[in-house]
């Protein structure tokens, strides 16, 4: 499948980079979930959502995850190879991710868009011998909205979201290629949405070569 002519755009949070094991650690330490929780950023979150308060807490460990300890977040298996192909085949590809500057419950006040790229700068997607992206290639924008309309600007033939309300949007255009990257859940079925549970699969659909 593999075409020059392709532009792919990519989500960034829980899509490239999963949160699950710190979100997990973090909430057991706070004591707002049991160890038992899976390791699942919806368990996780639903658990949570239980508590008094339940919606601020869950933001505040969001804002702690996506700012101050970004760091520790893991790069998802495959999506490393995925880039690399995109490169070796010369296909153009963005990141494109729904992403504010701040968070409403973070007292560090930590710029979460700066927090990602130096997240990015550290797994080397900016370096020349890594993937070789630049910045350019990066997009944030404040709302779902604004974000799917940089797909339609970026011309993008394919987007890979891990949020199913991305592809449900009423303005996200039918021309482009939709897959739903759902490794924790079993997504609704959604007329030309292609859902996958690992990266391997993905690389499989773009650059398999039978």
């Amino acid at each position: 499948m593999t075409d020059i002519n392709r532009i792919i755009g990519v989500d960034f949070d829980n899509t490239i980079v999963s949160y699950d094991d710190l979100m997990h650690r973090l909430a057991v330490e706070k004591g707002w979930i049991s160890p038992e929780v899976s390791k699942s950023k919806k368990q996780i979150r639903d658990c949570i959502r239980l508590l008094p308060n339940g919606d601020i807490e869950w933001q505040k460990l969001q804002a702690i995850v996506y700012g101050r300890q970004m760091q520790e977040a893991k790069l998802i298996e495959g999506v490393l190879t995925f880039f690399k192909l995109c490169q070796q085949h010369r296909m153009r590809v963005y990141i494109v991710s729904h992403k504010t500057e701040y968070a409403n419950y973070d007292e560090t006040k930590t710029n979460l868009r700066e927090a990602a790229l130096a997240w990015m700068k550290s797994h080397s997607f900016f370096s020349g011998s890594g993937l070789g992206l630049t910045q350019e290639q990066v997009y944030f924008e404040s709302t779902r909205v604004s974000k799917i309309e940089r797909i339609k600007q970026l011309n993008c033939t394919d987007f890979i979201d891990d949020l199913e309300e991305t592809f449900l949007e009423e303005s996200f255009p039918n021309s482009v290629n939709k897959i739903l990257y759902a490794p924790n859940y079993q997504p609704a079925e959604i007329p030309t949405v292609k859902a996958v549970i690992k990266w391997q699969e993905i690389n499989e659909y773009f650059f398999s070569t039978t």
